[in-house]
């Protein structure tokens, strides 16, 4: 049985498999961890394990390579990539670095480690607000996901905020009017959305979170029925942590192609013939580090 078989090689070899909520509910089951990208991120620095296999998308692994430069970090799909995370350049940074001063550029965690390098610290949906709210800068330069910024943004007025154009294409394929027919349909749910969402669904929504967020919201709520915006495959960790409740989506492209490229197959062949390596050069390892390891401990010790 091909989970027994994971299982075996992952303790033989010395693996820890870490997975995102996106990805099928059979490869989330058979992982050490799964989790959204900070909790991931997490993780990734404090595994013991000498050999990290994620299932995910290629920005998640680069940033576990980031936060574990002695260990060795594989994909198990190295063609699982992020549109969103090609979408800003390293130019639109330059660019904004010469145009404004007292300036912080904030890097979503969903990116490559290039833009990574160039950014003064990271953020996850989860953390955002937090890790926002404790930097001394006046202006921010919100890279690459717009939606996210545009959210955040509000909730600091004292900020001045540039935005990127970025997106994600599952988030913003989330329309408004498809989230209206979806509250007629079922009257009794309330509305979860994940930020990455437009502006205009999120105006509609009963909750605004990051994926665990949802989660949590989900199962500490007292209502039994919810519609959720955000991907697909966050159904899996709702179903299993409430069994007694219903889950609705939208039913129209809540499905990241990326993600589902992972698969139990390709998990264990990568766990059999380690490929898929994460290799980046010394000099953005070194300097995209540096954003990631000030979030993680920005978020530990600021509060709300």
């Amino acid at each position: 049985m091909i989970k027994e078989e994971i299982k075996k090689l992952k303790k033989e070899k010395d693996f820890v498999i870490l997975a995102h909520y996106y990805v099928d509910g059979e490869v989330q089951e058979i992982a050490d961890f799964v989790g959204d990208s900070y909790y991931l991120a997490k993780t990734a620095a404090e595994t013991e394990s000498k050999n990290i296999l994620f299932a995910g998308v290629l920005f998640m692994g680069e940033s576990a390579k980031l936060l574990n430069p002695d260990k060795n970090v594989y994909m198990a799909d190295i063609t699982a990539d992020c549109p969103m995370a090609r979408m800003v350049e390293t130019e639109d940074i330059l660019r904004i670095r010469e145009k404004y001063d007292d300036l912080a550029v904030v890097c979503y965690v969903n990116s490559t480690a290039e833009v990574k390098a160039l950014s003064d610290i990271c953020v996850t949906s989860s953390n955002a607000l937090k890790v926002l709210k404790s930097l001394k800068e006046k202006n921010i330069f919100f890279i690459p996901d717009g939606n996210l910024g545009k959210y955040v943004s509000k909730q600091i007025p004292e900020k001045n905020f540039i935005f990127h154009n970025g997106f994600c294409h599952v988030h913003k394929s989330i329309e408004a009017n498809l989230v209206k027919k979806a509250k007629e349909k079922y009257p009794d749910a309330i509305i979860l959305s994940h930020p990455e969402c437009t502006e205009d669904v999120l105006e509609i929504s009963d909750f605004v979170g990051s994926t665990s967020q949802i989660i949590d919201y989900a199962e500490k709520s007292e209502i039994g029925k919810f519609i959720i915006y955000t991907e697909m495959g966050v159904f899996y960790e709702l179903s299993k942590k409430n069994p007694d409740k219903k889950f609705y989506s939208v039913g129209h492209r809540q499905f990241c192609p990326n993600m589902k490229k992972v698969s139990l197959e390709n998990v264990l062949e990568t766990l059999k013939n380690p490929q898929n390596e994460i290799i980046l050069s010394d000099n953005i390892m070194q300097k995209a580090r540096i954003p990631l390891e000030k979030m993680l401990e920005t978020a530990k010790q600021v509060s709300l």
